[in-house]
């Protein structure tokens, strides 16, 4: 293996790590929660711990663009693996929920490291043909997406749910300590996105209610929500590919145009009904995840695209850090996920309408016809 592509390899490594770290919470509280434990016996003031997290995730992706210039990339990355994983480790010793409130969102403030660097290496490294690159790096976040519940719900059940934060914590440390060990190549590597946040908070809990109400099936229930998620990956692979042979018009609407029904139908699907309806939602929401990292790849000039990509996440993330105290609220004034789905319906209503007036240029596929277009008034004058 090459320099280059094992230097390929832990950032797509750090793509896993970092989706992966930002939902344990979700499935750990089911474990957590007990009437005699630390953190009370409500899910709800327990998932809005993770608050703190989330917003640090979305605030602090802010400077990386400014970051990169003065510290360099291998330095950043050292920073995105010892302090994430030292910060699920200390969530696994916390006491109490101002402990592990701070510790999660030390772990936040760390993950924000990863994706503006990242996205524009990719762009870069892509070429003409970002569509299938920025798809295939999603598997690895998506990885991380698909395992968080599924790992998480294993590990709290046999060894509780400290294990859960501590584990994966000492693998995310270890990484960054052989990443420190390489040499840096020069470059472009490899990185995503992040999905719909307030569904994939909610979907262990979903899941959870719909499927199997007792504790001892949590592994059953992280294997389905793994299951889902998985879905999600594989369409985000597919849309990729599609996106480098279509504009992106003709893939954004069929997707926006299935996600809202699917969405709607869980605020009222029981049982094993539930599934194929989740595994819809997250194929739907991640393919518009690749559409959405496409966007900027095609409508950005190379030299704005680093600023582009750290505000766009900036704002992006600071929406996601709304989801862990919506799911809250919802769930502790309702006591049911059937008002928290008919919420997100709503929202993806308003993508459906972005999807339908976004423009269908030719341009997308044959970059000269930009550059053709900027010339004819520079000839006019």
């Amino acid at each position: 293996m090459t320099p280059a592509n094992r230097q390929i390899v832990f950032i797509n490594t750090a793509h896993t790590f970092t989706h992966y770290s930002l939902l344990i919470l979700p499935t750990a509280v089911l474990a957590m929660a007990s009437p005699n434990g630390a953190f009370g016996s409500d899910y709800a003031p327990i998932v809005a711990l993770a608050t703190g997290m989330f917003v640090l995730y979305g605030l602090l992706s802010l400077p990386q663009g400014w970051l990169v210039q003065r510290l360099g990339r291998k330095v950043l990355m050292a920073m995105f693996f010892l302090g994430t994983g030292g910060g699920l480790i200390a969530a696994g010793f916390a006491t109490g929920p101002i402990s592990l409130a701070v510790t999660l969102a030390a772990a936040g403030g760390f993950a924000a490291i990863y994706h503006p660097i990242g996205t524009t290496m990719l762009v870069e490294a892509a070429g003409d043909t970002p569509g299938r690159s920025i798809g295939v790096n999603g598997v690895f976040g998506n990885l991380g997406v698909a395992l968080a519940p599924v790992v998480t719900a294993f590990l709290a059940n046999a060894a509780g749910w400290r294990a859960a934060f501590m584990v994966p914590g000492a693998l995310c440390v270890l990484a960054g300590l052989i990443w420190m060990r390489m040499p840096i190549v020069r470059g472009g590597v490899h990185t995503s996105t992040r999905p719909f946040n307030a569904f994939t908070n909610l979907l262990p809990k979903l899941l959870k209610e719909r499927l199997a109400g007792n504790e001892s099936l949590l592994p059953l229930v992280g294997l389905c929500a793994f299951l889902v998620t998985l879905c999600g990956a594989l369409t985000q692979f597919t849309v990729g590919r599609m996106i480098d042979r279509n504009t992106l018009k003709r893939v954004f609407l069929p997707v926006s145009l299935v996600l809202t029904p699917a969405m709607a139908a869980l605020s009222f699907a029981q049982g094993w009904l539930v599934l194929p309806l989740c595994a819809a939602v997250a194929a739907s929401i991640f393919g518009q995840v690749t559409v959405n990292e496409t966007m900027a790849a095609r409508y950005i000039s190379p030299t704005l695209r680093a600023r582009i990509y750290s505000v766009r996440f900036f704002v992006g993330f600071l929406g996601a850090a709304a989801a862990a105290p919506v799911v809250s609220v919802l769930y502790e004034r309702t006591g049911s996920v059937a008002v928290v789905t008919a919420v997100l319906s709503a929202f993806c209503i308003v993508t459906l309408l972005c999807a339908l007036f976004f423009p269908n240029r030719p341009e997308e596929l044959a970059p000269e016809l930009w550059l053709e277009q900027g010339a004819v008034p520079v000839a006019a004058e």
